[in-house]
């Protein structure tokens, strides 16, 4: 039996708290406005790698947003209940912040490693965003 492999990332807080899941990772940038459904809790866009992909008890992991001020509608998953438990992205803005105070669940960005290229889909992830820090068990392969 071996031991699963882990590895720590460290970040800044967006929004603080514990939580832990399953990984969901975007390796390209995502969009709210119109390309996401926070009703059903997934990406929409044509040919995005995740579309249709639901993000519910998920840790949603990606690089950057793309677009307008439609990234309020992460955030607005959590009055449907079809939300992430928490999100993870290396360089985001205004946007994300906004996304991520509506959806009220633990978020880290700035780490000292990019999570997209660290993380995979499938990975469990615990997400201490009062600590900054993201620990990552690799899944078994």
């Amino acid at each position: 039996m071996t031991m699963a492999e882990k590895i720590i990332l460290k970040g800044r807080k967006v929004v603080g708290g514990v939580a832990e899941g399953e990984a969901i990772v975007s390796r390209g940038p995502t969009m709210g406005w119109g390309n996401f459904d926070p009703r059903r809790g997934i990406i929409t866009e044509r040919g995005h790698e995740l579309e249709g992909v639901k993000l519910k008890g998920k840790v949603f992991v990606f690089p950057t947003p793309r677009g307008s001020g439609g990234w309020f509608y992460f955030g607005m998953t959590s009055v449907y209940g079809s939300n992430p438990v928490a999100m993870v992205y290396k360089k985001g803005n205004a946007l994300t912040v906004h996304g991520a105070l509506a959806l009220g669940k633990p978020t880290v960005t700035d780490l000292d490693r990019d999570p997209t290229e660290v993380i995979e889909t499938g990975d469990w992830v615990k997400v201490d965003a009062d600590k900054g820090i993201v620990e990552v068990t690799k899944k078994s392969k």
